[in-house]
């Protein structure tokens, strides 16, 4: 929300009398004096006004956890267990999943209260690489490799998915890295072939790499260090 509007919607001010303490520096955002009626807040913001607290600003949370199969990427599900059931943090109903996994896909998920944060890692227009190992049922070709880099065109979506790396490993196991996040993308992908993953782990998104210490069902919070990497 820009800092004027944040300020025209409290009691004490109108547009007029906000865009006024904005010009006369009695405004500031995280301890700094803001002067440009434009600036974004975010609810981590501290805001004051001539020293007086406006908002106190919330602390922004992030997680890293190893998702382990057969639990269901959402904050609740009537038949089966959660990833949210395996956070045992205080507020926990304030934070939220930024990117899921299949029910029995499992790997690298990140938990947040940062909707800003999450958004910028989940939209198309960021094509944030997110690497996959997989196991399939039959051989993985060579031709898998071209074909995945040209791109698969999916039939209900009447798209073709973005250019995607192949790395073989073995005969039925390789590294994909993909930089989209369509439904069932990855097994959708190999079943151009006919060919069925039976197994599926996310070992990165972006920058960050699922923590090897991380046992399935564990999770960490990132360091500054991860955070800024984003």
């Amino acid at each position: 929300m820009r800092v004027d509007r944040f300020l025209s919607n409290l009691p004490q001010f109108n547009r007029a009398q906000a865009r006024l303490a904005l010009a006369e520096k009695r405004i500031k955002v995280d301890g700094r004096v803001v002067i440009d009626p434009h600036h974004d807040i975010r609810p981590f913001c501290r805001i004051e006004f001539d020293g007086h607290i406006l908002q106190a600003g919330k602390s922004a949370r992030y997680f890293m956890l190893h998702k382990p199969p057969g639990c269901v990427s959402a904050t609740q599900d009537p038949e089966h267990s959660t990833v949210m059931d395996l956070i045992t943090e205080p507020d926990k109903h304030e934070l939220h999943i930024a990117g899921r996994l299949d029910f029995n896909t499992s790997g690298l998920m990140l938990i947040t209260n940062d909707g800003h944060w999450s958004r910028r890692l989940t939209l198309p227009d960021t094509k944030m690489p997110k690497v996959y190992y997989v196991e399939t049922e039959q051989p993985i070709g060579l031709e898998y490799i071209a074909k995945f880099y040209e791109g698969v065109y999916f039939a209900y979506e009447d798209l073709t998915t973005l250019p995607a790396q192949l790395e073989l490993l073995g005969l039925y196991s390789a590294r994909l890295s993909i930089v989209e996040g369509r439904y069932h993308q990855v097994k959708r992908m190999f079943g151009f072939f006919n060919n069925k993953v039976v197994h599926l782990h996310r070992e990165s998104i972006g920058p960050l790499i699922l923590d090897s210490g991380l046992a399935p069902g564990q999770y960490r919070a990132l360091t500054a260090e991860e955070i800024a990497q984003f």
